[in-house]
């Protein structure tokens, strides 16, 4: 009588080698990852070309600091994003959440944290009104996302200007340019930093493991289909708003404390570099795909691409187009997958761009 193998143990040994290479096949497709690897080619060049300068923890340390403030706006954005929206104001809102906060504190005087406290807490609750009003338009009235968002671009910095009188406030309470704005932690880790740290990490843990944060992809992945299953849409978009409007303020009193002044007229391009930055990070114009990690890392493209070239003589200006070609690509590479998701192939992306779409 002959003896078999048995059929478990066949089964179980071939699931267990088919499972690694389909982890990390999975893993290089990620478009974070593949991200992430170009970021840290960048940094290994401008390394290599200024070892003396570029690569010193003062620099890196300057760089994560610079990145701190957008860092904590490209959260909310991500959110948005994942819901198939979009937040053009925020820039705007954070600079009216720091004039009302400044003003305010102007009021109050002081130098000490009760006053400080009272800033901080304003400047949050007037990026929350934002979101309110920017969620609710988009989920009651049904207005586009791109519309509305683009008109409380100019309302908020319309209004900001008109507290001010297009004068930026310098009178920030000294406790937070020292503790928060130049502050250090660990000896030389910036204050700032460490509070979009913890901002990040609650974002991910939030979007990766809590019903909200499924929620927050049901949505995007199919408005319909998450109605029929029985997710509030309505309120979930007026809820990720909210967060994003939230997030916005708390960078505005950051930004008040770096810069201990309003900086009206700083803040033009903040809209787009984080949405850039979302999107370089591989959450998907389209809805239903996305990373906080993602999103930390575009976000150090700019960032790392700005520092180098002033360090080896570049024209800074150069950073602009070198992030405006990985935008689009990135945008492309999303589109493609999708259309291969769709039509159930795997075709590759060079293959793509050379037969102009054509399967077989």
């Amino acid at each position: 009588m002959s003896t078999q193998t048995p059929p478990t143990e066949t089964v179980a040994i071939g699931t267990f080698e088919d499972a690694k290479p389909n982890f990390f096949r999975g893993l290089l497709k990620a478009q974070a990852f593949q991200i992430l690897i170009i970021l840290v080619v960048i940094v290994l060049i401008f390394s290599a070309l200024a070892p003396e300068s570029f690569a010193q923890w003062s620099n890196f340390r300057l760089i994560i600091q610079n990145a701190s403030i957008l860092a904590v706006l490209g959260v909310g954005m991500t959110y948005i994003i994942i819901t198939s929206g979009i937040d053009l104001s925020i820039g705007s809102v954070l600079v009216f959440s720091g004039v009302v906060s400044a003003l305010v504190m102007r009021a109050l005087g002081g130098e000490g944290w009760g006053v400080a406290t009272i800033g901080i807490l304003v400047s949050i609750l007037s990026g929350v009104c934002w979101g309110l009003f920017n969620g609710f338009l988009i989920a009651k009235a049904k207005i586009p996302p791109l519309i509305v968002t683009l008109g409380s671009l100019g309302m908020a910095l319309g209004l900001a200007q008109i507290l001010t009188g297009g004068v930026d406030i310098r009178d920030v309470p000294t406790v937070l340019t020292v503790s928060i704005g130049y502050g250090n932690v660990f000896g030389s880790l910036p204050i700032i930093s460490v509070i979009a740290l913890v901002v990040v990490v609650i974002g991910a843990i939030v979007l990766h493991f809590t019903k909200f944060g499924l929620y927050t992809y049901a949505v995007g992945s199919s408005e319909l289909a998450a109605r029929r299953v029985g997710v509030k849409v309505d309120r979930h978009l007026i809820s990720v708003y909210t967060l994003s409007g939230a997030l916005a303020g708390l960078a505005g009193i950051l930004a008040l404390s770096q810069f201990s002044t309003t900086a009206i007229a700083g803040q033009s391009q903040t809209n787009l570099n984080v949405i850039a930055a979302v999107v370089i990070g591989g959450t998907s114009l389209f809805g239903g795909v996305g990373t906080i990690f993602g999103t930390v890392v575009g976000l150090f493209i700019p960032a790392v691409l700005q520092n180098g070239f002033v360090i080896t003589g570049v024209q800074p200006f150069w950073q602009q187009v070198a992030v405006g070609a990985v935008l689009i690509t990135a945008v492309y590479v999303d589109q493609v997958r999708r259309t291969a998701a769709t039509r159930g192939t795997t075709q590759s992306l060079w293959r793509k761009f050379v037969s102009g779409g054509r399967r077989g």
